[in-house]
């Protein structure tokens, strides 16, 4: 990434852009809290555009907290991986389909779950140096990326629940804020004076 760049910019993506990236979007901007500088969008392989959350989607999200209002789906693009620091895929296909679009962005993208399961092994104190939010997002996803290989991800793909039970979208959505969970610790945890 360039030096010059300001801001982190954070991508989730799934197939439509109304389910699994739309939750991982709204959860992370409720965790992040207004003001952070970190940017937060989500896009879908197949989206149309300006659709709202699915309807199940959007209910089982404001029962943990999240806000649906103002959501819009959009198609990714290569401008979109080209501009995000992060590349976060609700599947491995998903992933596979980011990175064809701009295959640099490999160093920066992973499932939603792989990068969850990744951060957990990232140990807290080697973050503590970085203060400042946009530096801590760099240095996180710098570790997580030395760690692939090297830590076993058992389920990296999260289920689409499109079109199913409230279950569905009820498991789809706790796998998406637990694997999310650390990581959103990690880059709002202020270090220690």
């Amino acid at each position: 990434m360039p030096a010059s760049r300001v801001g982190f910019h954070i991508l989730f993506v799934c197939t439509g852009n109304i389910c699994r990236s739309a939750l991982a979007e709204r959860l992370t901007l409720s965790a992040l809290g207004p003001g952070s500088p970190l940017l937060v969008t989500s896009a879908g392989t197949r989206a149309e555009p300006g659709r709202p959350m699915a309807e199940r989607a959007r209910r089982v999200l404001v029962r943990l907290g999240g806000d649906p209002a103002g959501f819009a789906s959009r198609p990714l693009t290569p401008a979109l991986v080209v501009g995000a620091d992060l590349v976060l895929t609700a599947s491995s296909e998903h992933r596979a389909e980011a990175v064809a679009l701009h295959p640099p962005a490999a160093l920066r993208t992973f499932t939603i779950a792989e990068f969850g399961t990744l951060a957990r092994a990232v140990p807290a104190q080697s973050l503590d140096r970085h203060e400042d939010p946009v530096r801590r997002a760099h240095a996180l996803v710098a570790e997580t990326r030395a760690l692939r290989g090297l830590v076993r991800v058992e389920q990296p793909d999260i289920a689409d629940p499109y079109g199913g039970s409230r279950r569905a979208y009820r498991v789809a959505a706790l796998h998406i804020a637990n694997s999310l969970a650390v990581p959103l610790k990690l880059l709002t945890h202020s270090a220690v004076s």
